[in-house]
């Protein structure tokens, strides 16, 4: 089935769904430093880089579903918390534009937990209103993307529609059994791969101040889209805690930043996908926006099976 891909990144979410058997026709990023990363790595993909304020649906090639995570620091904890009321929020209705007129027989669209949060109730209760009203069969779901074999703790608010006259309601996947853990992960990158460089320079008191070394055995911490505060590598002891906002490093161990490629085998992207970046902090802030693979691929396989069934 094809399908149609809005604030692409750099196709996290597009690789996932070819893994489960959906092929991305048309895809749109504003972004020119995600550009050349996009385009090497899905080469038959046609690339609209013009802000989809300036696209007209007519523009857009008819497909089988949506796809796309419209931008989310308006609605996160670390970001602007100004949700609807900001710029970025309000591209959540250029989606719904171009659902509303391209009327796929799916979409599927992803966001962050602050989403979910009292302050933007009433605005995202107009946003679900709104994708019911283009004709869909609308279902939610705050989803951790650990259950789904990808190696970190990443909560997501995922929102699919079923387009009504389909008559088929859809069933979020259950959760994997398989928790792979950051030595399943990571313990065999070398410097021949890919992107293996890590951000070097100081750490804020913000970054000080919680323990930021997850242990071999365990998943990693959220992949953030920024490399001054992308995990530390687990070869070094947990931080230690000296006062309420404070943490410390052991002395005598070595702490570094995962590198760009171990963020990336995190987000579950395979080696032979190369990101391209002039600037390092490019590089983090592709990984990090990105949606996970493997939970982008069990998402894709429900609705695979709704639609197939």
């Amino acid at each position: 089935m094809n399908i149609i891909s809005l604030f692409s990144g750099c196709g996290g979410m597009d690789l996932g769904f070819r893994q489960a058997g959906f092929n991305t026709i048309w895809a749109n990023e504003y972004d020119k430093t995600i550009w050349e990363t996009f385009e090497t790595n899905h080469p038959n993909t046609t690339l609209d880089k013009r802000s989809i304020t300036d696209i007209h649906e007519d523009e857009i090639p008819e497909a089988d579903g949506l796809i796309g995570g419209p931008p989310c620091q308006s609605w996160s904890e670390a970001g602007s918390k100004k949700g609807i009321d900001d710029a970025r929020g309000k591209l959540f209705y250029e989606y719904i534009r171009v659902l509303k007129a391209k009327q796929p027989k799916f979409f599927v669209a992803e966001n962050v937990p602050g989403i979910l949060q009292d302050r933007h109730r009433d605005a995202f209760s107009n946003i679900l209103a709104q994708l019911s009203g283009c004709g869909y069969t609308v279902s939610l779901k705050k989803m951790n993307a650990n259950d789904y074999e990808v190696p970190q703790e990443r909560q997501r608010v995922i929102i699919v529609g079923i387009r009504s006259d389909i008559n088929k309601s859809f069933e979020f996947p259950q959760p994997i059994e398989y928790k792979p853990t950051l030595g399943d992960t990571i313990a065999d990158v070398t410097d021949e791969l890919p992107n293996n460089e890590y951000l070097t320079g100081g750490f804020s008191s913000m970054f000080m101040s919680r323990n930021r070394v997850r242990g071999w055995d365990e998943p990693s911490f959220t992949i953030q889209a920024s490399g001054r505060h992308a995990p530390l590598h687990p070869s070094a002891p947990k931080m230690v805690k000296v006062d309420k906002d404070t943490h410390k490093f052991v002395e005598g161990h070595e702490y570094r930043r995962l590198t760009v490629r171990e963020c990336a085998r995190i987000q579950t992207f395979p080696d032979s996908f190369v990101f391209k970046y002039k600037n390092i902090t490019d590089g983090y802030k592709m990984v990090g926006n990105a949606v996970p693979v493997s939970l982008a691929k069990y998402i894709g396989f429900a609705v695979n099976s709704v639609l197939t069934d």
